[in-house]
């Protein structure tokens, strides 16, 4: 058998040696630099609102949000072009050696992150500096996952690899929940409005000692002994981006693994995870400390469950285990999301069931909610209604009405008009608009929809217990999919195949889902509108996966 034959079954897994000690000991070090990897990339998610205060001061705070969350993306956006590059020096150079360049570089843009000086101080040159600097942090994030995952699988016994790689997915999980403990601790250690001026860029700056500890670790691995056979042998690779890209029958490969696995597995991740925590902070308004602290704990006490599926996934194959959680979070997302509104914020449940929020309007006076320079001027009476409820994070029903109708905001029982704003001056439209503003949130209040969660209201076991619940579905798909995208390639372009369609999946369907989710949001009026985006992918992943994803746990890697 050829180490480019993928599609063999090894008669041989159940006899092949455990892992040493020492291999243990490159597992171990390779988890701890990935945790360090991912809490270095995912500080920027768990700061996103203060970032979006001090680097988008020139605009309102919902577009300041807005553009934060799109620097966010930019990280996203690049990760599959750091897939390629990266990709394809692991296999022209090796499994380590890749993976401390792009620790360097991950290390070097989160400290500077950290430096940086805001939009008073720096002007326009701030955010898209910043921007450059969370560009620079996807490039090394495209790098770091597949030489992580195929390190620890390449030193794996071949009826293991789910158990042992799943301890890389939970590199992610530990990562994110260390970025949230360290905010928190730090909120708690300066005070809130120290942190708010300037003590957030201290998670920031103490990543350059989590990054030294990282680069000692890093350095005292060696490489992956499947890589350093195939070199000494003559088999590697002189060509990675021919080889796995100018051949059809790799390049239908990394065609079922991005449609049949990763965009599934990216959705519901993010899902779980950002999309739960925004929903959390911009939606139910529960206190942005607090639910830093309920979703850091959640991550914590489901971390082992990404170790659980990936062990059942070397008992039953991966397929099995990765197919059920698609299922599952298509039925599940909606009911589950309205239980965490019930338990995080029951005031807000109880009026959205007795006090239903509706805006009576002509489709065509209704424009798309969204400003990205934050200077558009929404005035038409319909555009007045949905951009105050948009503000306020009401959940509301738009309702069509004849051409012409002048817009109506209805709460209960009681209608607001709105008013005709396009054709009034600049200053008589801020005036008229505050105190149709002032009337609207007195029969908001007056109809129970409170400004913010009331934190004594929480239902935190419940909270938690729901939180746990959803991660767990990003638990079940993304516990095996590391073994599964390393069985599915051949070694010598193992580390190109496999990194460009993960990146592509979690970086550009994954790591947009935030941002395109509340803008669904935004454009429907319903706050849970925005897990169409997640539902609709799981279930594409879960039909094609279904047809044409192999089962590989019992292939031979080497």
């Amino acid at each position: 058998m050829t180490d480019e034959t993928t599609s063999s079954v090894s008669s041989r897994a159940d006899v092949v040696a455990p892992v040493t000690r020492e291999d243990f000991k490159v597992i171990a070090a390779s988890s701890i630099g990935s945790v360090f990897e991912w809490f270095d990339f995912f500080l920027y998610g768990a700061l996103a609102g203060v970032i979006g205060r001090h680097f988008f001061a020139g605009v309102n705070e919902a577009t300041a949000f807005t553009l934060a969350l799109l620097a966010f993306a930019a990280g996203f956006a690049v990760r599959p072009f750091g897939a390629i590059v990266f990709g394809a020096l692991g296999d022209l150079w090796g499994r380590k050696n890749t993976f401390i360049v792009t620790l360097l570089l991950m290390g070097a843009a989160t400290f500077g992150v950290g430096l940086l000086p805001g939009y008073e101080t720096a002007g326009a040159i701030a955010p898209w500096t910043l921007v450059a600097l969370r560009m620079l942090q996807g490039l090394s994030v495209g790098g770091v996952y597949g030489g992580a995952a195929i390190y620890v699988a390449e030193h794996s016994p071949p009826n293991r690899r789910g158990f042992y790689t799943s301890w890389i997915q939970t590199t992610a999980t530990v990562g994110m929940a260390l970025s949230l403990a360290i905010v928190y601790g730090t909120r708690m250690a300066v005070g809130e409005a120290v942190f708010g001026d300037w003590g957030w860029r201290i998670p920031f700056l103490m990543s350059a000692i989590l990054l030294g500890i990282t680069m000692w670790i890093q350095l005292k691995l060696n490489e992956s002994p499947v890589y350093l056979k195939m070199k000494s042998s003559g088999k590697a690779t002189q060509a990675p981006l021919r080889d796995a890209f100018g051949n059809w029958a790799n390049l239908k490969l990394i065609l079922i693994a991005l449609c049949g696995a990763v965009i599934g597995q990216a959705v519901i991740w993010y899902a779980s995870q950002f999309y739960t925590l925004f929903f959390l902070q911009r939606v139910l308004k529960v206190d942005e400390a607090l639910s830093n602290v309920l979703m850091a704990v959640a991550l914590i006490l489901a971390t082992p469950l990404f170790v659980f599926f990936g062990w059942l996934s070397d008992r039953v194959g991966r397929k099995a285990v990765m197919m059920t959680a698609c299922f599952l979070a298509v039925v599940l997302y909606l009911p589950l999301f309205k239980a965490l509104t019930w338990a995080a914020n029951p005031v807000m449940y109880q009026a959205q069931t007795t006090s239903p929020v509706t805006v009576f309007a002509d489709p065509n006076d209704c424009s798309f909610q969204f400003d990205v320079l934050g200077n558009k001027v929404f005035a038409t009476s319909c555009d007045i209604s949905r951009s105050y409820l948009a503000k306020a994070g009401v959940n509301y029903e738009p309702v069509d009405a004849p051409a012409g109708t002048i817009a109506e905001l209805r709460v209960g029982d009681k209608v607001l008009p709105s008013f005709k704003g396009d054709a009034l001056a600049a200053a008589d439209l801020k005036t008229q608009r505050a105190d149709w503003e002032k009337q609207a949130q007195a029969i908001i209040s007056e109809a129970g929809y409170p400004p913010k969660a009331d934190t004594d209201k929480v239902n935190i076991p419940l909270v938690m217990l729901i939180l746990v619940a959803i991660i767990s579905l990003a638990a079940m798909i993304y516990g095996p999919i590391a073994a599964l995208l390393v069985e599915l390639f051949p070694a010598r372009i193992r580390y190109t195949s496999l990194s460009l369609p993960y990146h592509i999946g979690t970086g550009w369907f994954g790591g947009f889902l935030p941002y395109t989710a509340f803008a669904i949001v935004a454009a429907t009026g319903n706050i849970y509108s925005g897990l169409y985006y997640p539902i609709g992918f799981a279930l594409f992943t879960l039909v094609v996966g279904l047809i044409v994803l192999p089962q590989t746990h019992l292939r031979d890697i080497r």
